[in-house]
């Protein structure tokens, strides 16, 4: 099953979040399937490619993990 999540970046105390889309069973570092977008945490800067795209991902059954779906709700993007 496919998951879109966060995978980690950046470096020791500067953390830099991708949002990545990736099987659920995949470790974090494992690699991914494609990258949807990006979120910085200390400026809070959120970076979306293509929402078109993740909508299209959405139907076809892939699921959000909770982190990612309260950053959706924190910027009032709906999906």
């Amino acid at each position: 099953m496919l998951k879109i999540r966060l995978a980690r970046a950046g470096k020791k105390n500067m953390p830099f979040f991708r949002v990545v889309l990736t099987e659920h069973l995949a470790a974090p570092k494992s690699g991914y399937k494609e990258v949807l977008w990006f979120y910085n945490p200390l400026s809070k800067e959120f970076k979306i490619k293509d929402t078109d795209k993740v909508k299209g991902y959405l139907s076809h059954g892939v699921q959000l993990s909770p982190r990612v779906e309260k950053l959706l709700k924190m910027n009032n993007i709906s999906l």
